[in-house]
């Protein structure tokens, strides 16, 4: 079942690089503008291998739903900072593990709204819906009518925030941002998160941030012990915190997967 009636897509400001639309550009899709792209490139001047990390991360949250779905009996996701649909998405993921399964897809780029109705293409025995908000501000998520009309916050979700909160600063209180989330979801809920870091190159991630800041983007990458504290209060899933293209692989391509080549952490805790 599809939930439609989504709001008119506002101007889309096509002067100044969006993340989501750089990171599309990473997945090398098509749904970007000449200022994402010249953004992007711009980072991979100084980052030659941010499509790994792009590519690495969209397997990571592969794995991550698979697991969520098949072994932790997860039926209910809520996938915040979701971007422009690249096929599969994660309620394609989770539909072919569980077909009942209940996605709600949240992101603040009018360019992904304009792309939502991709998103909401579920099996006839689960539900998609999308929310146009920003993730700072989470009781407008929380108390969305579109979200409870989809899930039920009484029962398990799975919580996802991939490759999102290197975009909240920590003037945005990403930390108080994703407790309230949590709080908001019973125990057995789970927290999948990934987050860019500079552990590994400092000196090029320097180089990276100011790309995004003189596009007008915030951005604040965090060293592990930063990212481990998202989970602050979960279970968190072995193997843990870890490089992303080591949580759980599955036999994917290795070649070129180094620590400094991916730079991003990601992990899945359970609320208990």
């Amino acid at each position: 079942m599809t939930d439609l009636g989504l709001p008119a897509v506002d101007d889309i400001d096509s002067t100044k690089p969006h993340p989501a639309r750089m990171y599309d550009y990473y997945l090398e899709g098509k749904d970007y503008y000449e200022v994402d792209k010249a953004a992007a490139a711009n980072v991979e001047s100084v980052f030659p291998t941010v499509k790994i990390t792009a590519r690495t991360n969209r397997l990571f949250m592969h794995r991550a739903t698979r697991w969520l779905a098949e072994e932790a009996g997860i039926r209910q996701f809520l996938d915040i900072g979701t971007g422009i649909p690249t096929r599969p998405n994660l309620h394609q993921v989770a539909q072919e593990a569980a077909p009942d399964s209940r996605v709600v897809y949240v992101d603040n780029d009018p360019i992904v709204l304009r792309h939502a109705e991709a998103l909401m293409r579920s099996t006839p025995e689960g539900r998609t819906a999308y929310i146009q908000a920003d993730v700072r501000d989470p009781k407008g998520i929380i108390g969305s009518e579109r979200l409870h009309h989809t899930i039920d916050v009484n029962r398990p979700v799975a919580l996802s925030l991939n490759a999102l909160l290197h975009f909240v600063p920590d003037e945005d209180q990403p930390y108080e941002t994703v407790a309230y989330l949590l709080d908001a979801l019973p125990s057995g809920s789970y927290l999948v998160l990934s987050h860019c870091t500079p552990d590994f190159a400092p000196d090029m991630w320097a180089k990276v941030i100011d790309v995004y800041h003189r596009g007008g983007i915030p951005a604040q990458v965090r060293p592990r012990d930063e990212v481990v504290r998202f989970f602050d209060g979960l279970e968190l899933v072995e193997p843990g915190v870890v490089v992303s293209h080591k949580w759980r692989p599955e036999g994917e391509p290795q070649d070129g997967l180094t620590d400094a080549a991916v730079s991003i952490y990601a992990g899945v805790a359970r609320k208990p």
